[in-house]
């Protein structure tokens, strides 16, 4: 007959090849799923983080806007003539007034600041997520690309509510 437990030793070896893991069509399926959550997922991360750059942009507009307007207060004007200066170019007028001056937008894009001759009026821009100028309408806007401007302590054009 042969050795005890020899037929319980042949049933437990059947029964363990029959769980040796997942099927083809198990698998597949599982990857259709995961597809199709990252299908839905990734684009509202994008469109998160870019919002959050957005918002960041925003802030760092008013930092430098505020810089802006300490340096008025104590030189009774604004740094005279500047035209499409960069974080750069800031730092000599504004480095007293502000630690840090960011030395770009949220999609890392340089500033574009410009003050009159008679230092009266400056405007900061953020050409937004493409980097390249837009029209300049004013009021809300619902585009990543559109601009982002500000101008002697408000914004004459910002993002506001979803984009795109």
């Amino acid at each position: 007959m042969g050795a005890p437990g020899g037929a319980l030793a042949g049933r437990g070896m059947r029964a363990r090849r029959s769980v040796a893991g997942f099927t083809l069509i198990e698998l597949l399926i599982v990857v259709a799923i995961i597809g199709l959550i990252a299908a839905i997922a990734i684009p509202n991360l994008m469109s998160a983080l870019n919002k959050a750059k957005q918002t960041k942009t925003m802030a760092d507009i008013k930092a430098i806007g505020s810089a802006l307007e300490t340096y008025a207060v104590d030189n009774n004007t604004y740094p005279k003539g500047l035209g499409d200066a960069n974080a750069q170019a800031l730092g000599q007028y504004l480095s007293r007034y502000l630690k840090t001056i960011p030395p770009g937008d949220g999609w890392n894009n340089p500033w574009h600041v410009d003050t009159n001759s008679a230092g009266t009026v400056y405007t900061i821009t953020s050409y937004g997520a493409d980097g390249a100028s837009g029209t300049n309408s004013g009021g809300p806007t619902t585009d990543f690309k559109s601009d982002i401007i500000y101008s002697n302590s408000s914004f004459y054009q910002w993002p506001q509510g979803a984009q795109q």
